[in-house]
């Protein structure tokens, strides 16, 4: 019989619901039947696209005689960790107090109260790797709890509090240019520069880090600091972890050379590589990065946007049980849809298909080899072939998609598609990324509070910190893109509760969640990245942009004390902190931009052409009527239309340009970006 994660809306917990396990969902009926039997816990978290969740599942989690000993000794508690970040933060934090390497599925042992004592990610049905089995981890704890649980209290009592020391670990300090420039030097040594990203296996596309990196570059007017950045994006778009088929990124790649995918694909991470290929292709040119995030965004488009509003969490790794079987090829299955003629070969050449395969006897389609010619007949003769397959491809078993809405991840999906289709032209991404908006705003909304997840209409579970910072973020680009007030109001809102119920007063910065939350054993403060940017550094853009927009100085204020908060980060783990050091240089050396004229009028529109056709993230756009005027405080305020033309200013520091009214003009000075001359 169905066990009672039928009853959630959870894809991932609902794929555990007929599980021979008794599993409980998080909340305080698991808790009280834990305090009321005396039995330790079970906490397992995963998501829906983990692909050693579903071994573990497998392995463990359907077997009778595994199920019979976990519901005898314990009770078992379940958590999707994109549903419940919040939940996953704090155990995952723990494993590394623990000194063990996290991971998922994260497998935790819980006191009735809540405490870990014990935990570990995936582990066998049988003795692996030096790994026991599942069984007799079972077994051992269950006696030990049995014989020795006074003990074992007091040691989750001692983790517990090591957890409460790093949620109010003192990290004060400055942020000037200078740190961020030491703190690129450390990064920049970590960066593979032959086959792009940072160095090592697994390799994972560390969007945070090229961000600060790019802003980096782009301040010091240095090719060898885009270079990284560019390098990176070329190495994941030509790798196996791109699909070359159907658009989108998968998470991480296993090998160092971007070849061999971990085959799940998330909304968060495409999200960011959209915005990252958008920002390179304004500044270079490079097909290669026009193309991936075209076929990105027609990815997202076609595959990730749910019937309700909103978009899709992830794509699984596993299709018919088997990882990556959806994605791969033998030479056999190539041939039988292409044929075997000179174009046949070219693009055999091209994209690595041999006798042998590239991974278990198939092939990964990739581009990490000599190209053909870049002309355009190739690349047309490339692009017919690659349909060809993927029409062949869409009649196999798709991998299952997460239909759950999270409210944190298509904030940035919404940032994204707003910046790419003015970089783009392509009107009907913004019509995607305000449908989105208008879905989140009106179905995981209570007032001017959110929800952090959705599926269908159902909207569950108080908003965590990156919910409200991402969903900012995208108000906040969709001003910009739009001129529509209704969107800056909505982002005044939002940031109005976070410093309501999110903000440390003390110690400066935000807490991961609602000052109300009162089913976590720990308030966790933090600023390090993990899969996505921390709210944290987010937050430090929305208050900037916030500031420059409105003149309201205590958005400033607010952004320094959260820079100032979490300031010894800079130098003690620089490379955990990409998102936080993004921020702080975009505080620093904003690039504001204020036209003045109507918008709709052609002249307007020229210049906010040229505006959206630079590679600037540092960027505060606002357009206003020649009747009206910037705020207080603002550069420009007070400078009027030259020759009564819509008339641009480009402002850093105190000081602005001459006014421009030519859009090639303006081009010239937003090329120079945040180290443009002033006038």
């Amino acid at each position: 019989m169905p066990n009672r994660l039928a009853n959630e809306t959870s894809p991932y917990l609902c794929q555990h619901a007929d599980n021979p396990v008794d599993w409980w969902a998080w909340g305080t009926d698991a808790f009280a039947e834990a305090k009321r039997t005396g039995k330790p816990i079970i906490l397992s978290i995963g998501y829906a696209a983990c692909h050693w969740c579903h071994i573990m599942a497998h392995e463990s989690f359907e077997d009778e005689e595994t199920a019979n000993l976990m519901n005898a000794e314990f009770i078992c508690i379940k958590v999707d960790r994109e549903e419940r970040p919040d939940v996953d933060q704090i155990y995952m934090t723990a494993l590394h107090v623990m000194q063990q390497q996290g991971g998922w599925p994260l497998t935790m042992f819980l006191t009735p109260d809540g405490e870990p004592f014990f935990g570990g990610t995936y582990f066998p049905m049988e003795a692996a790797n030096g790994l026991p089995p599942f069984q007799h981890i079972l077994l051992n704890i269950a006696q030990a709890w049995k014989e020795k649980g006074e003990d074992i209290k007091g040691q989750a009592g001692r983790i517990t509090e090591a957890l409460r020391q790093i949620a109010a670990h003192d990290t004060a300090g400055q942020v000037d240019q200078a740190s961020l420039d030491a703190a690129f030097a450390e990064i920049a040594g970590n960066f593979d520069t032959q086959a792009g990203g940072m160095k090592g296996a697994p390799k994972f596309p560390q969007l945070q880090l090229l961000d600060f990196v790019w802003r980096q570059a782009l301040r010091h007017g240095d090719p060898a600091r885009e270079l990284l950045v560019t390098s990176a994006l070329k190495g994941m778009s030509m790798g196996g972890i791109y699909d070359h088929l159907g658009g989108g990124y998968s998470r991480y790649s296993v090998d160092p050379i971007w070849l061999l995918p971990h085959f799940e694909k998330m909304l968060y991470d495409n999200a960011g590589l959209i915005t990252a290929l958008t920002r390179a292709w304004q500044r270079t040119r490079d097909t290669l990065f026009r193309d991936t995030a075209e076929q990105t965004v027609a990815w997202v488009l076609r595959e990730m946007t749910t019937e309700m509003g909103g978009f899709a969490s992830s794509l699984d790794a596993d299709s018919e049980g088997v990882e990556g079987k959806f994605y791969v090829w033998t030479e056999a299955e190539v041939t039988d849809v292409i044929g075997d003629s000179d174009e046949a070969v070219m693009f055999k050449a091209a994209y690595g298909v041999g006798p042998g395969g590239n991974w278990e006897g198939k092939t990964i389609l990739n581009r990490l080899h000599p190209q053909p010619n870049n002309t355009e007949d190739n690349r047309q003769t490339l692009a017919q072939m690659r349909q060809a397959l993927f029409e062949v491809r869409e009649a196999r078993v798709h991998p299952a998609r997460d239909d759950k809405v999270l409210a944190d991840w298509n904030g940035l999906m919404i940032v994204a598609l707003a910046e790419a289709s003015m970089a783009f032209d392509k009107p009907a991404w913004l019509e995607a990324a305000v449908s989105a908006f208008t879905f989140v705003t009106n179905t995981m909304s209570d007032g001017d509070q959110l929800r952090h997840a959705a599926l269908g209409g159902d909207a569950r579970h108080p908003a965590v910190a990156e919910d409200y910072a991402n969903m900012i973020a995208a108000a906040l680009t969709l001003y910009e893109v739009t001129g529509d007030d209704t969107y800056l109001s909505r982002a005044k809102a939002w940031t109005g509760v976070m410093d309501t119920y999110y903000i440390d007063a003390d110690k400066g910065g935000y807490f991961a969640t609602h000052k109300d939350a009162g089913d976590l054993i720990v308030r966790t403060r933090m600023v390090s990245d993990e899969a996505m940017p921390n709210a944290n550094g987010v937050m430090i853009g929305n208050l900037t942009k916030l500031w420059l927009m409105t003149g309201s100085n205590d958005y400033r204020k607010t952004a320094r004390a959260v820079m100032d908060g979490f300031a010894g980060e800079v130098e003690r783990s620089p490379t955990s902190v990409g998102g936080f050091l993004a921020g702080c240089e975009f505080h620093l050396q904003p690039v504001q931009v204020a036209i003045i004229g109507r918008r709709e009028q052609a002249g307007t529109e020229a210049l906010l052409s040229a505006v959206f056709d630079a590679s600037i993230p540092s960027r505060v756009l606002m357009v206003v009527d020649p009747q009206e005027k910037l705020p207080k405080g603002h550069p420009a305020h007070g400078k009027q239309q030259k020759s009564h033309q819509p008339t641009a200013y480009v402002c850093v520091g105190t000081q602005c340009s001459l006014p421009v009214t030519d859009p090639a003009g303006l081009a010239q000075v937003l090329a120079v970006g945040p180290r443009v001359v002033a006038a």
